[in-house]
This record gives C-alpha cells, sequence and structure tokens, in this order.
C-alpha cells in the first residue's frame, strides 16, 4: 500500500482539513445565534403598549378595591351604630303617676349595666356621693349611692325598684352605682328598717 496519496484540489470527495470544518461549525453556530435573537426579540412598541394597558387596569383594580372597602366600612359603621342605638334606646316615664309596678325604663343593653340591686329608693346621696340612695335590707353598709345620665331617678323616689348598673369607685359609700335601667318592683314601697351604726 501506499502510504501517500495524491492530493487533488479538484476532486468533489476530497477528505477537508479538521481546522476548516470546525471554523465552519463556528461560523454556522453565530449565525444561527443570530437569527434566533433576531426572531424572539419583541417588538418594542408592542411591549410599551401592553406596559400602558397593565397598568391602567391596575390602577383601575386598586381603585376599586379601595373604593369597596371604604363602602364595606361605612355600612358596617351604619349597621353597628343602628344596633348600638337599637340596644340602648331609653324608656323614659312621661308622667311619673303613670308609673306601675313591673314597668322598666332605661336601656336594653344589661352587658354595659351588669350589676343589679334591689331596695327603697331616696333621694340625696351619701355625704354627697351620688344623687340618690338604694336602701337596702341589712343595715348602712347595704346601702348603695346612685347616679345615672340614662334614667331620671327622681321620678322612682319612694319606690321599691331593682336597678341595673355599672359600679363605680366610691369614696364615702360602700357601693356607688351608674344606673342604666330601673324596674319597679312596688310603687308603694316601704323603707327597710335602717338600724343606726
Amino acid at each position: 500500500m501506499d502510504l501517500m496519496q495524491k492530493l487533488d484540489l479538484n476532486a468533489p470527495n476530497q477528505p477537508k482539513n479538521e481546522v476548516d470544518e470546525i471554523m465552519n461549525m463556528v461560523q454556522n453556530q453565530r449565525l444561527l445565534h443570530q437569527e434566533t435573537a433576531e426572531s424572539v426579540t419583541p417588538n418594542t412598541s408592542s411591549k410599551t403598549a401592553m406596559n400602558k394597558k397593565t397598568k391602567t387596569l391596575f390602577i383601575t383594580f386598586v381603585l376599586v378595591a379601595v373604593a369597596a372597602g371604604v363602602l364595606t366600612g361605612f355600612g358596617a359603621n351604619k349597621l353597628r351604630k343602628q344596633k348600638y342605638v337599637s340596644d340602648t334606646t331609653a324608656v323614659v316615664a312621661t308622667d311619673a303617676t303613670k308609673i306601675k309596678n313591673g314597668d322598666v325604663f332605661g336601656v336594653n343593653d344589661t352587658s354595659t349595666f351588669a350589676q343589679t340591686a334591689e331596695g327603697y329608693l331616696q333621694k340625696g346621696g351619701v355625704d354627697g356621693e351620688g344623687s340618690h340612695t338604694l336602701l337596702r335590707e341589712g343595715g348602712s353598709s347595704q346601702t348603695v349611692a346612685l347616679t345615672s345620665s340614662v334614667v331620671d331617678l327622681d321620678q322612682f323616689v319612694g319606690m321599691n325598684i331593682k336597678i341595673w348598673g355599672e359600679t363605680n369607685s366610691a369614696q364615702k359609700s360602700g357601693w356607688f352605682m351608674d344606673v342604666g335601667r330601673v324596674e319597679v318592683v312596688n310603687t308603694q314601697g316601704e323603707s327597710p328598717a335602717q338600724s343606726l351604726e
């Protein structure tokens, strides 16, 4: 066998040099990459239009959400106020002579005015504390000094009543209450026997 072959440059099936093949591959890859990049690059004018649409849609959504939140809060507040007003509506006697046993005056909300006491109502507080006094069985230690911004206690003086109230800190009396509700037990009340201690 002949180790040397004659190289004919005009022959079509001539083996090529490896360096030439690598150079052709690199050039083909560059062309392919350039074509791919051009086909993937978006049109900047449609991208800008898309951004404007997206921004407008986002701003509209935010404004609608804020408006819905404000309206929801406003409506909830109105409902809560309406419920509170109906729970705390005071029933006021117009004429003290028309008051009967079992009549209830003041607010319906017994959760705010949770403490109760029953006794005979007289005008005047305990050493200047309170506007009225509720006398109860057991002596002066059981006496309750009363005040009320909800119910006019003057119309119940001389009656046995049950009160619902909120305890306040007392300075001179054993118990000091702000009255929110009154139930008439007996319009012809009797003062309990009080021991002078």
